[in-house]
């Protein structure tokens, strides 16, 4: 019987079955941020444990709030600060060089295919659509993998969903995720990893296979895998090339993780995408679904473009197509945050800044600020948001505010209407 890439990956790094389905795997990459990782640090520190297992394999961002926003959020860079500097960890990404960890790790090379990978965050997940198997963990867990390089986890069960079809005009990876979470639900593949295949996602370029990862775990999975294949060849190619005699070879050592023809699912879908509109979430769960036509007349106060989700350089290009000529309507604060520096820098390169800030956009530094309702966009209560984060759960973005999820184009379109709205009314 063959194999899925999620039971190839456990393979390859199992260490040590203690009992049953529980598998102990040693780690190629622990991700930390200034949120999660200072309480483990204090922890191992309180038990006279303040070690690392291989500072190279650690990396660590100052993203949540940053800059920091009060003395608690300050403490908390500080400690995280302290430790890269105790332990040597030199992919550490402070302020004026940090950006949002599930974009700026990606786009630094660090994930490959067949990794294990684990962060104190549940989109860590993201980082599967490179082939791996990732995981947000608590921490506990942290704290073992900082201090030994291991995680335990059951034995995975995969839920194969095959993408098929021919996408309308106007509807993205965002829609797409959506439309997945909307007919499985958010409980549909608790403790299982969702992998997306099928012609739709291998026609994917990486930015939005994150996309899709991303928002796995609005379905309940505990990690989202993209096959890998010359497009993750490609995207990598900078980081590897001294790895491999040419891209062949790289494809060929990577496509060894690649699902077995023959492999075992636990679940399988296919969704025909052909006559998928555009989508947003209504409600408070990420399955609460609509096409946004649905939704026309759903007025905003506030539209966030950015985030681990959608704030990549294909998302501001997106989204600034539809701006480009139009203002934002003055009922409504539109705020755009590039994912990373790099992706800030582009974007002014390419004038993509220009055109939101002529359209009346605030442009902020890269941060995960507004997503959680810590900073750069706070939603007062009663105030609703169209955003191109990944939760839309009760006052996510602010005690009391409504979020409603949805792709770049749409949130564009909405900033120009006011209101919920389809990206082809606006689109030059």
């Amino acid at each position: 019987m063959g194999k899925t890439i999620a039971e190839k990956i456990f393979e390859t790094h199992l260490k040590d079955q203690p009992f049953g389905d529980v598998c102990v795997l040693t780690l190629d990459r622990v991700f930390c941020h200034e949120i999660t990782t200072p309480t483990a640090i204090q922890d191992l520190v309180a038990r006279g444990k303040d070690r690392v297992f291989d500072p190279d394999k650690i990396k660590a961002v100052i993203d949540h709030v940053t800059p920091a926003k009060d003395s608690k959020t300050a403490m908390q860079g500080k400690i995280l600060r302290e430790w890269a500097l105790r332990h040597g960890i030199k992919d550490f990404f402070d302020i004026g060089r940090n950006g949002v960890c599930h974009a700026i790790f990606p786009e630094k090379g660090f994930v490959r295919p067949g990794f294990t990978v684990i962060m104190g965050d549940s989109h860590t997940c993201t980082h599967g659509a490179f082939g791996a198997f990732a995981a947000g963990v608590g921490t506990t867990d942290l704290e073992v993998g900082i201090l030994k390089g291991v995680c335990t986890f059951k034995k995975p069960e995969t839920y194969k969903i095959e993408i098929t079809g021919k996408l309308q005009p106007g509807v993205l990876a965002k829609d797409i995720i959506l439309e997945v979470i909307r007919q499985i639900s958010v409980n549909g593949a608790t403790n299982m990893v969702i992998e997306f295949s099928g012609p739709v996602v291998d026609a994917m370029n990486m930015e939005q296979r994150m996309t899709l990862s991303n928002m796995a775990v609005e379905a309940g999975a505990t990690s989202g895998i993209c096959l890998p294949d010359m497009t993750t060849v490609e995207y990598l190619w900078p980081f590897i090339k001294d790895e491999f005699a040419d891209r062949e070879a790289a494809l060929e050592e990577y496509a060894g993780f690649r699902s077995d023809p023959d492999a075992l699912y636990a679940r399988q879908k296919t969704i025909d995408v052909s006559s998928l509109e555009p989508m947003v979430t209504f409600g408070y769960k990420p399955d609460n679904v609509k096409p946004v036509s649905q939704m026309k007349g759903t007025k905003v106060d506030q539209v966030y473009i950015g985030s681990c989700t959608n704030g990549r350089i294909e998302d501001l290009r997106i989204a600034a197509r539809v701006i480009q000529g139009s203002t934002v309507h003055d009922r409504v604060r539109a705020i755009v945050s590039p994912a990373t520096p790099d992706i800030f820098s582009r974007a002014l390169e390419e004038g993509l800044i220009k055109i939101f800030m002529d359209a009346g956009f605030c442009v902020t530094n890269p941060t995960c600020g507004a997503c959680l309702g810590m900073s750069n966009g706070v939603l007062a209560h009663g105030e609703v948001a169209a955003a191109t984060t990944n939760r839309n759960f009760n006052g996510r973005m602010g005690k009391g505010g409504m979020v409603h999820l949805v792709s770049p184009a749409t949130a564009a379109a909405t900033a120009i209407q006011g209101e919920i709205a389809n990206s082809s009314l606006f689109e030059n």
